[in-house]
């Protein structure tokens, strides 16, 4: 199966607070959007979360033709489906329930078009196993929110064609996303596991006394963390390597890295160590609400996002140089 038609109809499955910001996405990169959920209120919701994403994306910048009037709304799954070229699946994290949303999305959706998953945690080879044509099922796993952060993990399953995953990453490529192909399914993918590990050495940290929540935020937010909004790690050892890079990194500084890493711990979650955490935060929150604090967030990466693109000198990646070549 050829997996090449351009994309210009998108069906959002599921719209709570992924699934709409994923249709906002779309519908700024001037796509059609038909989406569909049975709960109640759905559609007014997810007109309420687009409009209020809208200047969001005005600033991040528009494509040609994006509209907000190109969303359309139905209960009904079927006729969402009916037409699609690519379906965004954000369905309840249950393997039983995704096994059969995904039969249920196989048989309505033309053989053509990939069903791609959010999923955080199940894996396509679950979802795709009552498909009857799961060469095209993948997960496509975007971090929250969808329309400000860039990042896509891309993942097939054992019966997924490499056609499918190629088309994908196209896709994503060229709606503005950073799509990543994994080529193993592992639970939680990759970014899940990598925030994973730092948190793990940070619930350690703090459980021995070392430092406060408070203080190990800042560590994060304040050191490294910065370096991170710019490059990955292993570029950052190539700048830490001096003038001979990378290659005497791995010589001069690997093995002392390596060394240390066998001390990192093995925190042990108790209650108490819950406790402190949630009182740690709720002193760095001072008062403010979750939407007040995510607004915030926003707000930063957003500009964050500006400056890399008018401060990038790199050359483009094989997947940004395939996203000149845009299927949509």
């Amino acid at each position: 199966m050829s997996f090449d038609k351009p994309i210009h109809r998108v069906a959002v499955v599921g719209t709570g607070v992924i699934g709409a910001s994923w249709a906002a996405q779309y519908l700024a990169r001037g796509l059609d959007v038909v989406a569909t959920d049975p709960a109640p209120n759905a559609e007014a919701n997810l007109r309420k979360y687009v409009d209020e994403a809208w200047a969001q994306l005005e600033e991040i910048g528009l494509s040609a033709g994006a509209s907000r009037d190109r969303l359309t709304f139905t209960k009904d799954m079927g006729q969402a489906l009916a037409h699609a070229d690519f379906v965004q699946e954000n369905g309840p994290e249950r393997p039983d329930f995704k096994m059969k949303l995904f039969a249920d999305m196989d048989e309505a959706t033309p053989v053509d078009s990939i069903i791609a998953s959010s999923s955080s945690g199940i894996t396509p080879s679950v979802m795709q196993s009552d498909c009857k044509h799961p060469e095209r099922v993948i997960v496509g796993h975007p971090f929250n929110p969808p329309h400000i952060i860039p990042l896509v993990e891309v993942v097939g399953g054992t019966k997924t064609s490499p056609e499918a995953i190629e088309q994908a990453m196209r896709f994503y490529a060229s709606i503005a996303k950073k799509p990543i192909h994994l080529r193993k399914e592992l639970p939680g993918h990759v970014a899940n596991r990598l925030q994973a590990a730092l948190y793990r050495e940070m619930l350690y940290l703090i459980g021995q006394g070392v430092l406060s929540v408070e203080e190990a935020d800042t560590a994060v937010s304040y050191g490294p963390g910065l370096r991170w909004g710019v490059m990955g790690q292993s570029l950052q050892w190539h700048l830490g390597g001096g003038a001979g890079g990378i290659d005497h990194f791995m010589e001069q500084l690997m093995d002392p890295l390596a060394a240390m890493m066998k001390t990192l711990g093995n925190p042990e979650v108790t209650p108490e160590l819950k406790q402190t955490i949630v009182d740690g935060v709720m002193r760095e929150a001072a008062g403010r609400s979750v939407d007040e604090l995510a607004q915030k967030e926003n707000e930063v990466i957003i500009g964050l996002l500006k400056l890399r693109a008018n401060g990038a000198s790199a050359p483009p990646t094989e997947q940004e140089a395939d996203s000149a070549k845009a299927i949509i």
